[in-house]
């Protein structure tokens, strides 16, 4: 077979892997946002007040926590493919069991688990398409990850609209949680039909397999050499060596949840409740998930021509006016019927800048030795925060709506000044370059 004649059936190899991967975001970001749609069930099912209503809907993100902070060891040592298998079963289990959960302490052990998987998954995904996608492409393709898990926010929201429309009564939130156990069983069995990525495999000194998976996804023989020649690294991750893309993690994750984004996705019905809209809040939740998925869209297309730098400095400007706005159109100060245009105005800013580039900047700053532990950093503080807030969201926007608005947009001008002084480009820069810029 001729040279000419490998090249489609490698890039099919490379293009099937990097979407199966992505897969686990799907499942990331239906899992995450269903529960918008069954916030007022779980309530009234459970007899429960909003301190507890906050508690049940960050159950899930505690978990989330637990999966972040763990799986980097298992993932740097058996390879993240391999692991990912585990968390998709974890899927499969924890959709079935919400949608039969018996009483609410089931169901709160069901989130619990689901957030484990979700938290897993935030981790391995990105850092297994980082491992095997070409320097030019790899923030397109690591910000595939990021467009199915708003994919999957959208889903989330069709489908509980479509389910709410069926008049299923008692049993409509049921339902509502268990069909994403049908997307999670086919992300199973697509991960037995990927290979390991590359780069783990020559971190494990397995050269011939590597060799093997390197030709396989279309990486040019240049880039093929350069990569069994490398040096393999120590496999220790410590602030002393590390304390650069650490800190990089842990801010553009932590900055990633102060812009309030999934406070707003969890409580997206709650809000659109309190502004006292004309149109349905389910129709209202379906119009950002639109405008969420067009605008991560655009940052796809943007993050490897202008770079994640650029992207999240216009981001933290946008946001911050934005939520501003949003934030006085609820204290009364603005009129009512500004909250929806400042939050669709929000996600335009939003998806293309801090959630197009969140996950690309976690799983490209860290070593190949320690990149599964060391995005493990990132992810849970973005699901470590994410928790406090969805637990505090719904208490402060009882006593006063607005309030947490204003908080957010504070945060994201803090972000810009963060970003401007401290944060270097990393467009472009070969994963195995990646410590030397850094240090530059």
């Amino acid at each position: 077979m001729s040279a000419h004649a490998e090249t489609p059936r490698a890039s099919n190899v490379l293009i099937a892997s990097v979407v199966t991967a992505a897969l686990a975001g799907l499942l990331f970001g239906f899992d995450t946002a269903v529960i918008a749609g069954v916030t007022g069930a779980l309530k009234a099912k459970f007899a429960l007040s909003e301190a507890w209503l906050g508690f049940t809907v960050s159950s899930a993100l505690w978990g989330t926590l637990i999966g972040a902070l763990f799986v980097g060891m298992p993932g740097d040592r058996y390879g993240s493919r391999n692991v990912l298998r585990m968390l998709a079963f974890l899927y499969v289990v924890t959709a079935l069991g919400c949608a039969l959960a018996w009483n609410w302490h089931s169901f709160i052990g069901f989130r619990f688990i689901n957030g484990i998987a979700i938290g897993g998954s935030s981790v391995l995904a990105p850092a297994y398409i980082a491992e095997l996608a070409p320097p030019a492409q790899r923030g397109k393709m690591v910000g595939g990850f990021q467009f199915a898990v708003i994919l999957g926010i959208l889903l989330a929201y069709v489908s509980n609209a479509i389910i709410g429309s069926l008049g299923l009564g008692d049993v409509e939130w049921r339902w509502k949680l268990g069909i994403v156990a049908l997307p999670s069983l086919v992300f199973f069995a697509l991960l037995f039909r990927i290979p390991n990525s590359p780069r783990w495999l020559l971190a494990k000194r397995r050269d011939a397999e590597a060799r093997g998976v390197l030709a396989m996804v279309g990486m040019s023989a240049d880039i093929a050499r350069r990569e069994l020649d490398a040096p393999k690294g120590d496999a220790t991750l410590s602030w002393t060596r590390h304390r650069k893309p650490i800190t990089l993690a842990f801010l553009v994750a932590m900055f990633n949840q102060f812009s309030g984004i999934n406070a707003f996705l969890y409580y997206l019905n709650d809000i659109f409740k309190a502004s006292g809209g004309s149109l349905s809040p389910d129709l209202q939740a379906v119009m950002i998930g639109v405008a969420n998925m067009v605008f991560t869209l655009l940052g796809m297309l943007l993050i490897d021509r202008i770079g994640r730098r650029t992207l999240l400095l216009w981001g933290s400007a946008g946001m911050t006016a934005a939520l501003t706005v949003g934030g006085l159109a609820l204290l009364g100060v603005l009129p009512s019927w500004l909250l929806l245009p400042s939050l669709i105005v929000f996600i335009m800013f939003f998806a293309p800048g801090s959630g197009a580039v969140i996950w690309v900047y976690i799983s490209e700053v860290f070593p190949q030795s320690v990149r599964a532990r060391g995005s493990s950093i990132g992810s849970s503080s973005h699901w470590g925060w994410n928790a406090v807030i969805a637990q505090a969201f719904p208490i402060v926007a009882a006593w006063s709506a607005g309030v947490p608005f204003l908080v957010f947009a504070a945060m994201m001008a803090v972000q810009f000044v963060t970003v401007l002084f401290y944060f270097p480009e990393t467009k472009g820069v070969p994963l195995e370059d990646m410590d030397a810029h850094l240090a530059r």
